[in-house]
């Protein structure tokens, strides 16, 4: 048995996370080594939920986006996250993971609309929940619709999967010297102005005392770690 520290956790994926080395799009051999991760933790029990973000498909538009309404280009980013949504869903299939898609915006013949009942018990089934399209609302981002999720589904923990190990003083792949923060408060990450979470996803979850994990998707067993409360990427917490 199992010993989990976190039995619902909410997880952050991001477009550019399912890019791989490609320029833009879904890249099947990284999509499937983030399945590999979560078919893992799912066998243990936890129920998971997954905000996804859509940089990666959005990117390959965004040139022809510039000067474009910036509602109109956010819709056109919900868009692209409800296609990695179902990407992901599919390879899940695959690694025989039972999930759900739910969309913020109604496309009921592609996805089901976003139902906070319905989502807890597919959580309470063991089922993972997607979720797609963001708040539905544009000039939100992905990482502020993340924190509203968990909070919305009783989460213990929001987990960002990045490309790196965790939160650092400044950009660890253009400065070497960058300082990685085991542990960070809100308040200090916030002030310090780091960018791996927008500042209104922290105040959320600062705000409604959710704690926040950070970490590197592809580290072979990082996300196990979090989730038996082992010394993993960065926490950060109210203090």
């Amino acid at each position: 048995m199992v010993n989990l520290k976190y039995k619902r956790v909410l997880l952050k994926l991001s477009g550019e996370a399912l890019m791989g080395d490609d320029l833009f799009g879904v890249n099947s051999e990284t999509i499937n080594k983030i399945v590999k991760e979560i078919q893992i933790v799912t066998k243990w029990g936890i129920e998971l939920a997954i905000v996804i973000g859509g940089g990666n498909i959005f990117r390959g538009v965004a040139l022809g986006a510039a000067g474009m309404d910036r509602a109109t280009a956010d819709y056109m980013g919900m868009l692209a996250t409800v296609m990695n949504a179902l990407a992901l869903q599919d390879a899940m299939k695959h690694a025989g993971i039972v999930s759900r898609v739910q969309s913020a915006i109604n496309i009921e013949q592609i996805v089901e609309p976003y139902i906070r009942g319905k989502a807890i018990r597919y959580l309470e089934e063991k089922k993972v929940v997607i979720f797609a399209a963001g708040t539905g609302n544009p000039f939100f981002t992905t990482d502020t619709a993340a924190a509203l999720r968990a909070m919305e589904m009783n989460a213990e923990i929001m987990i960002k999967a990045t490309k790196v190990n965790g939160i650092f003083s400044d950009d660890p792949e253009k400065n070497v010297h960058a300082k990685l923060y085991k542990k960070i408060t809100f308040d200090e990450a916030i002030n310090k102005n780091l960018k791996v979470i927008d500042s209104s996803a922290f105040t959320l979850c600062r705000d409604q005392k959710l704690p926040i994990a950070v970490f590197n998707i592809f580290k072979k067993d990082a996300l196990q770690n979090i989730l038996l409360g082992k010394e993993e990427g960065t926490l950060v917490s109210l203090n």
